[in-house]
């Protein structure tokens, strides 16, 4: 595969306002380049899709001189060379040339396998600035390196920093600056661009850059430490081996379920009671400016309600999962769970990365829906789009950790009871893996792919995590972000549900029909017709399960809620629960089609509305499967 090459106008840059000037930063994963842009534009950015492309890229803006200086961070990528929707869309930007100067940030202490990519953008335009940043990590390890040389061979300036030390960034901007007005003249190395020509095979390009890349190293490392100390060694040792790494992720993952569990209550409780206060507020509010009955009662039992509880169940638990999971990212320590499982995951047809897209699941299905763009193969993608719902996000935790506490922990007091509810959540969850990985072989065989689906993933360095940042980062981009779609998605579904429950046929509302009709098939696998009602009519908002499920048991108009897990027990037994009744509910909670927000992401990124209804029809077959195989297992030793 022959990589482009710039010809004529593709650096030309595209119209834009006088003393403006466009930089991209371009780099693999895991080289601070989101540090680099923060610092750059004081966290003053904005996310958009690039135009026809459905992938985000931040952008910031931020005056230096006399210059206003446009920022744009490109997707973090390992090669050129490459199908995967987010690299393509670097290759693409690059190739297009629509800036004044490139920075390429580089791992100071990786810098052989970082030049692989410097050396790619290099045949394509030399209007570039190499950021070497770690510098400090990089002393530490006793390494140091020939700047001066370096430049050389590349024929760009190379500046070394520390981006969260702030060390060498006014240096950074001032050089990419002097070349984008060119005042700092970069050129072509020869050796550089005959590295792509007349090559066609990629493995053949590959080893050439490589070798390259090991050439250059060579020159330029004045001196070589360590490189990797032995508390490195010891926690690869550990996290990496097939014996003690999946017990270490069980662990830990544990860990952050029962820590999610417990912080929950609390804050969930508060905020209840503060939406409750408001609500009496508010419908004092209309009465006072003479609202009208009919459509005060759609405002406040339909859509206030459904809002308010979805911000109240779904909120505290996603302000401990995302940072924990942010955090945990940081270290370095996720991509060492992902890279241990590969080798399970590929004894079913697909790779480690799937694992990553899972894990994103658990915080929001929509998420690990959008990062399924690391996987390069399309048989392999669309395996771990399909199958990403089969993995319970914050929206479904909440209902499962409930259903668990009452039916299976409710003996149990205090700390033991949370342990307990952990430990089982545990397990449902490894179960849900599990399924995963059976439904993705059985897809695997039927989905035709030639591509190539390796695995490819970087292990970072560990690192001491940034918190303060992490979790304010996390709180932005994850949290208030599946908050804001959950909110936007259960306005509708208020007023839907608030039609059904409160228009009546005969005395009997159009909720109740529903779930009569129903009813024959819930009893089939294990429910009853108002666990299926629920199942549907929380499509917008998986957080309404119960709350739906309580007002069609109770026959009432809105929402309801229970005071404790001990009423919700006793209401749940006078309609018929038993041990089996719970266990399916729970199994169809987990193998739980996937929320509306999540379907829109999966026609987003399959651009296909067949795979969108797959998505939606194979967790949904599975769990019901799994729901007759439980009720006619159990009901034979029952009988």
């Amino acid at each position: 595969m022959k990589l482009p090459h710039n010809k004529h106008n593709l650096l030309t840059p595209p119209t834009k306002i006088e003393n403006e000037i466009v930089i991209a930063l371009a780099g693999n994963p895991n080289v601070g380049k989101s540090t680099v842009f923060n610092q750059l534009t004081g966290m003053n950015q904005h996310t958009g899709n690039w135009a026809g492309k459905t992938i985000s890229l931040a952008t910031g803006e931020f005056n230096s001189g006399d210059y206003t200086i446009k920022l744009v961070d490109l997707p973090g990528s390992y090669s050129l060379q490459t199908d995967t929707p987010e690299e393509k869309v670097t290759n693409d930007y690059i190739t297009e040339g629509a800036f004044e100067c490139l920075i390429i940030v580089a791992d100071a202490t990786s810098l052989e396998r970082n030049l692989n990519l410097v050396l790619q953008i290099l045949t394509i335009t030399h209007k570039a600035v190499l950021c070497l940043n770690f510098m400090d990590e990089m002393k530490k390890k006793g390494i140091s390196v020939d700047t001066d040389e370096l430049s050389l061979q590349l024929g760009i300036p190379v500046v070394a920093v520390s981006a969260r030390n702030k060390q060498g960034i006014k240096s950074l901007i001032d050089t990419a600056t002097g070349v984008a007005n060119g005042s700092i003249k970069t050129y072509q190395v020869r050796n550089i661009t005959s590295t792509v020509e007349n090559i066609s095979d990629y493995s053949d390009l590959s080893e050439r850059i490589s070798a390259l890349s090991k050439k250059i190293t060579d020159l330029c490392l004045t001196s070589r430490g360590e490189g990797y100390s032995e508390s490195d060694r010891k926690m690869d040792n550990l996290l990496l081996s097939p014996a003690t790494g999946i017990p270490m992720m069980l662990l830990v993952f544990g860990f952050i379920f029962w820590l999610t569990a417990v912080g929950a209550n609390y804050p969930g409780q508060l905020l209840s009671f503060l939406f409750e206060i408001i609500r009496n507020y508010l419908n004092k509010f209309l009465v006072l400016i003479g609202t009208n009955e009919v459509l005060r009662s759609i405002l406040i039992d339909g859509v206030y309600t459904t809002v308010s509880w979805v911000v109240s169940v779904m909120l505290p638990p996603a302000l401990i999962f995302f940072p924990l999971f942010a955090i945990l990212e940081d270290t370095g320590i996720l991509p060492r769970f992902a890279f241990n499982l590969d080798r399970i995951f590929s004894k079913a047809g697909t790779n480690g990365k799937q694992a990553l897209t899972m894990l994103m699941g658990f915080g929001c299905n929509a998420c690990g829906v959008m990062g399924c763009r690391i996987i390069r193969s399309k048989r392999e993608r669309l395996c771990a789009i399909i199958t990403n719902s089969f993995i319970p996000c914050n929206g479904r935790l909440p209902t499962i950790i409930m259903l668990v506490s009452v039916f299976f922990c409710n003996s149990s007091n205090g700390f033991l009871s949370s342990l307990k509810t952990a430990l089982i959540l545990l397990l449902i969850l490894v179960f849900a893996v599990f399924v995963t990985l059976v439904v993705s072989y059985i897809m695997s065989r039927f989905i035709k792919d030639k591509s190539a689906g390796g695995f490819i993933l970087e292990l970072p360095p560990y690192r001491k995590p940034q918190f303060i940042r992490v979790i304010l980062l996390s709180i932005k981009d994850k949290v208030l972000y599946v908050l804001s779609r959950a909110v936007i998605v259960a306005i509708p579904a208020g007023i839907l549900i608030w039609l059904l429950s409160n228009i009546y046929i005969d005395s009997t509302p159009l909720v109740g029909y529903v779930s009569e009709f129903l009813n024959p098939v819930g009893e089939f696998i294990g429910v009853d017709g108002v666990i299926l009602t629920a199942t549907l009519l929380s499509f917008p908002a998986n957080e309404i399960f119960i709350p739906i499920m309580l007002m069609i048991y109770s026959s009432g108009s809105v929402l309801a809620e229970c005071a404790s897990s001990a009423q919700l027990g006793t209401i749940l037994a006078n309609n018929g629960w038993s041990v089996v009744t719970a266990l399916c509910a729970i199994i169809l909670c987990v193998f739980h089609f996937p929320c509306s927000t999540t379907c829109l992401s999966i026609k987003r990124e399959t651009g296909s509305v067949f795979w969108t209804i797959v998505s939606v029809m194979v967790p949904l077959a599975t769990g019901m499967f799994l729901c007759l195989c439980i009720n006619i297992l159990l009901g034979c030793f029952a009988t």
